[in-house]
């Protein structure tokens, strides 16, 4: 065992020596491949990409904090969508770098794979890892301003699509204001870096920033680098400009309190720890609540990883363990019983895990998931060591999370039983489809795919309309159960639930195996009245909690029918929104127009229905993605939990926003 290092020492593995200098920029390759592929850089020339500008750049400035030479982040939307993010940091080096014969701060922005986070001495913990992040958005931006406060002068850039206008030059000396300004706080700043940037409109397909993306975004930044002020400012509208402050003392501890807010806390402490091992910094929070579900955030160096990793792994091994060992030692659990599963200690639960390291190691640019094997025991370390700690301190709390984990070890194997009846019944079957799914012929997943409809009424229509090569229908009868607050034995019970799994081929849970889906698009087909989104909603509830690899790669679509049809002489149109309609009347005036309004698909014949909702030459699908699973985690527990004021609150707040109430 290596021997422990003082604290001293040990803040040294995070933050960095201080030196920043020409020297610590490293040059890889040059920039021109982005702007022809922009998409293998930032993701897509959509709002995803759009707001993948703002992070590369903000990311930046957060590495300077997690290095320890910044404490102040503002960020600012300004009319024109310009978006402008500067720190208090030291600010980019601006002397001649000794390769590129330019400035360091140019060779920042116009050389991919060039930054401080490649040799040594410029960041020990740094997001970015791969260092294309600002110099990418220079080349998609049409105007980019680089400034600098640096050793008492400013300096200054400008780029055009990635080029260089002029050389970086001083402009004049750092001054504080006489007087502050709200909206503009960095003016205070007496170093530090300044990045003003305008998406290049030739690339982008969407230019409008999301305001409530960006400070979601902000906030969560904020939570995970403890004692950082981020300001976020929206000065588009000069009537009514924004502001939000983002500071929190207690860092992701004060994050598990934010995320399960609406739930009923099972135990009073928030168990929370950070601790440094080999050089790898372990923070980790986590509480249990009322839930059925597990809600699980891991991050390295504030980048979150989605698909989970290493640090995941020695969490959830380190976490089954100690509260087995914890529980046999003071006879919560008998001698002739079995352990705890990890499925029962983590019903329930919500946990973040934050891992600062130097070299992480990440599957794709993405950095969906971490690989670095050394975070899996250092993990492991931290949390069984003050854990078992926690519970010998806490022992109300431990008493409540163990017999939490007791409740749901019974409810497992009666959940069990119900699944292996699912199970067993298709085996005996032949792995037998629903009586009531008209089933399409080709057997190519890729080619197929399933309409989940209401009612029979729609069912025949769908049926008789389709195209029977690759087009299945499952009529549905009536509301499916809602399954955010029922186990899954009782989920198994409901006969309208087992005919989808067994329809989609590949089963769930621990069993669920995705190359064995039968369709690549589960198409929700409803009425387009208030009982048809009930449906709806119920069934994304079902694919959200218990098949969400089926959401999050893109195959559950929602069919949209036409609310409308319009009638003038010999000409028909069918409506989808009354945009369109107003649209539509216009243009063919009032006078002798007959229009009809859809309350149900089985008003429309075989025919209407295939032209209008089921043709892939005419129809108009929209495909179901989670662009922010936590939000997303949070709506369906509004409309769909036990918390009634949460969501009397939700509705009063949109009330008046609803169109084409049905009473």
């Amino acid at each position: 065992m290596p021997a422990k290092k003082s604290k001293k020492t040990l803040k040294k593995t995070v933050k960095s020596s201080g030196e920043y200098t020409a020297k610590q920029i490293t040059v890889l390759e040059g920039l021109a491949p982005v702007r022809k592929r922009p998409g293998m850089y930032i993701g897509n020339t959509a709002s995803e990409g759009l707001h993948h500008m703002v992070w590369e750049v903000v990311d930046n400035s957060i590495d300077e904090a997690m290095s320890g030479h910044c404490d102040h982040i503002v960020i600012r939307i300004l009319p024109d969508n310009i978006v402008e993010v500067a720190d208090n940091g030291r600010g980019i080096p601006v002397e001649k770098h000794e390769v590129t014969k330019v400035s360091a701060l140019e060779t920042v922005l116009t050389k991919l794979h060039a930054g401080g986070k490649f040799g040594e001495g410029g960041y020990k913990v740094s997001g970015g890892l791969h260092g294309v992040g600002v110099s990418v958005v220079n080349a998609l931006s049409s105007l980019l301003r680089a400034t600098v406060k640096r050793d008492g002068i400013i300096y200054e850039q400008e780029y055009k699509k990635g080029k260089p206008v002029k050389a970086a030059k001083a402009i004049g000396k750092v001054r504080k204001p006489s007087k502050d300004d709200p909206f503009y706080p960095d003016n205070e700043f007496t170093t530090g870096t300044t990045i003003n940037f305008k998406p290049d409109d030739s690339i982008f397909t969407v230019l409008e920033f999301n305001w409530t993306k960006i400070i979601t975004r902000l906030r969560q930044q904020a939570y995970l680098t403890k004692k950082i002020k981020i300001d976020a400012i929206d000065l588009r509208d000069k009537k009514n400009p924004q502001k939000y402050c983002f500071y929190f003392e207690g860092g992701i501890s004060s994050y598990i309190k934010q995320v399960n807010k609406k739930d009923k806390p099972k135990h009073d402490n928030v168990f929370y720890t950070e601790k440094i091992v080999d050089d790898i910094l372990v923070e980790i929070a986590m509480r249990y609540v009322d839930e059925y579900g597990e809600t699980l955030m891991a991050f390295t160096n504030n980048i979150i990883n989605p698909d989970g990793g290493m640090h995941v792994a020695g969490f959830r091994s380190a976490l089954t363990r100690t509260l087995n060992n914890y529980a046999r030692k003071n006879n919560l659990i008998k001698e002739k019983d079995e352990n705890l599963s990890g499925d029962d200690v983590r019903e329930g639960l919500t946990a973040i895990i934050s891992i600062k390291l130097a070299n992480p190691q990440f599957e794709g640019q993405t950095k969906s998931k971490l690989g670095n094997v050394e975070v899996k025991s250092a993990v492991e370390t931290v949390l069984g060591d003050e854990l078992t700690i926690f519970l010998e301190e806490h022992p109300r709390d431990a008493e409540a999370i163990i017999g939490n984990a007791l409740l749901a070890a019974q409810a497992r194997k009666a959940s069990k039983a119900a699944r292996d009846a699912v199970i067993r019944k298709g085996a005996l079957e032949g792995m037998a489809l629903p009586g009531k799914l008209a089933d399409c012929s080709s057997r190519d997943p890729e080619q197929c795919e399933i309409y989940i409809v209401e009612g029979d009424s729609a069912g025949g229509s769908a049926k008789q309309g389709r195209d029977r090569n690759f087009q299945a229908i499952l009529p549905l009868r009536g509301k499916i159960l809602n399954v955010e607050r029922s186990r899954i034995d009782k989920m198994l019970a409901n006969n309208e639930i087992k005919s989808l799994i067994i329809a989609l081929g590949t089963n769930f849970g621990e069993q669920f195996n995705i190359e064995n889906l039968r369709y690549h698009r589960i198409i929700i087909m409803t009425d387009a009245d208030v009982d048809g989104a009930h449906i709806r909603t119920l069934l994304l509830t079902l694919l959200f909690r218990y098949f969400p690899e089926l959401v999050s790669q893109g195959y559950v679509y929602i069919a949209q029918p036409p609310l409308y049809q319009l009638k003038k002489g010999k000409e028909i149109r069918y409506i989808y929104n009354d945009a369109a309609l107003n649209i539509a009347t216009k243009e063919l005036g009032t006078d002798g127009i007959n229009i009809q309004r859809y309350k149900g698909l089985g008003e429309m014949n075989p025919a209407q229905l295939w032209e209008t909702t089921m043709d892939p030459a005419t129809r108009l699908l929209k495909r179901i993605t989670i662009e922010d699973a936590e939000k997303a985690d949070e709506m369906f527990d509004i409309l769909m939990g036990s918390d009634v004021p949460a969501r009397k609150k939700f509705i009063q707040t949109h009330a008046k926003s609803v169109k084409n109430l049905d009473i």
